[in-house]
């Protein structure tokens, strides 16, 4: 159970550091560049806190699925980017992929 809640962690970094790319100026705003960075660092390393009993192609399927969920509801919200019919239906393949995982697969470290 600890090891979901590094995953959980790892996921929220990264949401929250891939999010705020548009902030940095593609590397050029400094302070917003080394908070992308610390962020990006931070959920590295939970991630790798999260494999220590999670299967690592498990523990990476559910944080880059759901990451991809969260990152695009940002981009929404935030940036105000829309998604198009194939994207949405992308997205809601990979929500279906990760559910999949967590309920059926008897590798995913339960």
């Amino acid at each position: 159970m600890k090891s979901y809640l590094f995953l959980i962690l790892a996921i929220c970094f990264e949401v929250t550091g891939t999010s705020m790319l548009p902030v940095t100026r593609e590397f050029t705003r400094w302070k917003p560049t080394v908070l992308f960075l610390f962020l990006l660092f931070s959920s590295l390393f939970c991630l790798t806190k999260a494999i220590r009993t999670i299967p690592i192609g498990i523990a990476y399927a559910i944080w880059s699925g759901v990451g991809i969920i969260l990152v695009s509801l940002s981009g929404y919200f935030l940036y105000k980017q829309k998604l198009d019919i194939p994207a949405i239906i992308g997205i809601i393949l990979i929500i279906i992929g990760v559910l999949i995982i967590n309920l059926f697969s008897k590798t995913a470290g339960h």
